[in-house]
């Protein structure tokens, strides 16, 4: 079997669940949906938040996504999209100490906001957008995506409650799926 660099079972009980959930959460964004009201940044936030170490925590969702995107299809913006995803799986590695359902919903809020941010600016900057290249076009381009910016929030909120929720319920009902407790902090 795999292990990790901490000599743990890279498929142990709880890492087996964990991917189980970033893949079951990445396959719902092929099912249909409303513009931007996708799992893909609570996706990004929990497995910074869960996976034993950053590479994990880092290539997994970012497979998945990449593996969703071969599905609906890659556009000019993606490696925007891409570094974006990977801010919220950084941002997700402010919740492994204390997951509670404040600091999920502080990570969720601010994981939407640099969404809406990056992907906005990648927009306004491209060749594929009509804004003027000003602050004025810029401010436009942000304007404009205020509605998707409330579909990001709404589905990283309702995503991120049903992973975490889902993560400690899994973790209350089956002992062997709790964090392991470390005598140092890693």
């Amino acid at each position: 079997m795999c292990e990790n660099n901490n000599g743990r079972n890279f498929l142990e009980p709880r890492t087996f669940v964990i991917i189980a959930m970033v893949l079951a959460a990445a396959a719902l964004r092929l099912a249909p949906h409303p513009m931007n009201f996708t799992p893909i940044g609570a996706l990004a936030l929990f497995g910074g938040a869960y996976f034993p170490n950053k590479r994990q925590a880092f290539a997994i969702p970012l497979l998945s996504l990449a593996i969703g995107d071969a599905v609906t299809g890659f556009h000019q913006l993606i490696l925007f999209v891409y570094a974006s995803f990977l801010v919220s799986v950084a941002i997700g590695f402010w919740l492994r100490g204390n997951k509670s359902a404040l600091r999920v919903a502080a990570a969720a809020l601010a994981g939407a906001i640099q969404f809406f941010l990056v992907s906005n600016f990648a927009l306004w900057a491209s060749s594929i957008s009509s804004y003027p290249k000003t602050p004025g076009g810029l401010a436009a381009c942000y304007v404009a995506g205020i509605p998707l910016f409330w579909n990001t929030l709404a589905g990283d909120a309702f995503y991120a409650a049903a992973l975490f929720g889902g993560m400690a319920l899994a973790e209350r009902t089956f002992p062997a799926l709790r964090e392991p407790v470390t005598s140092s902090a890693t």
